[in-house]
């Protein structure tokens, strides 16, 4: 495994694990990541895996009552245990979920499907089919509350941020941002071009695991028609 370390502030260190953001650099932080949740050392605080790499926030007084000497700084002894961590961890693959997004396209659900039909050229049924079929992988959670990176669109219906984000977009809205797609947990601003919409609620703090996707799952999505889209969405009520 390769890799660097570095200092992030006083009580955090970062570990990247490479510069390209694809599959196999991501397998390596979720497996990191799967080992310290296993484990959950004393010391650690928190960790957040992201594209290609893994921020751990560790404690800096727990560690200074397990310091022997004085000229070692915090930094240093945490870092030494990550070492020893990512020694300890496992190379399998395991696959992830496959969740599938029903989605409703176009329309009020979707204002921005023409822009990006007209930015690539396409008609907007050719970019929901091609939208369909992309190879879809969650790389990271963040931004919002359960806010999937989706990476695998097809390039082709790449499309760049708005020029004036909105203030207020509504949860469950499936959204283009450059080569990447995501669906709004909750409503939150944002600067995505909205595509579509799904009934499905991604984001509910009531939940055992709040968060309904999950960095390694694989996402399906499939199009539903607007009645489809309201009686989906009044079952989960």
């Amino acid at each position: 495994m390769n890799i660097s370390i570095h200092p992030l502030g006083d009580q955090a260190l970062l570990i990247d694990f490479g510069e390209a953001i694809n599959e196999e650099t991501n397998q390596q932080v979720r497996q990191a990541a799967a080992h310290l949740e296993k484990q959950k050392p004393d010391w650690m605080i928190e960790y957040i895996p992201a594209f290609s790499t893994l921020t751990i926030l560790y404690n800096p007084y727990y560690i200074a009552k397990q310091l022997r000497s004085q000229e070692l700084l915090p930094y240093e002894w945490a870092r030494t245990k990550v070492l020893d961590l990512l020694s300890q961890t496992s190379s399998h693959h395991s696959e992830g979920r496959t969740i599938e997004i029903p989605v409703c396209y176009g329309g009020e659900w979707g204002p921005d499907l023409s822009f990006v039909a007209s930015h690539n050229s396409m008609s907007e049924e050719e970019v929901i089919d091609a939208h369909m079929k992309g190879d879809y992988l969650v790389y990271m959670i963040g931004f919002a509350p359960g806010f999937p990176y989706i990476g695998g669109m097809d390039k082709k219906i790449a499309a760049p941020r708005r020029d004036d984000p909105r203030l207020s977009i509504p949860s469950g809205s499936v959204g283009i941002a450059g080569e990447q797609t995501g669906v709004y947990p909750i409503e939150t601003p944002g600067g995505w071009q909205l595509i579509g919409r799904t009934p499905l609620k991604l984001f509910e703090p009531d939940r055992e695991s709040p968060s309904l996707l999950q960095a390694g799952d694989r996402i399906h999505f499939k199009r539903i028609s607007e009645a489809e889209y309201s009686r989906l969405k009044e079952e989960d009520q």
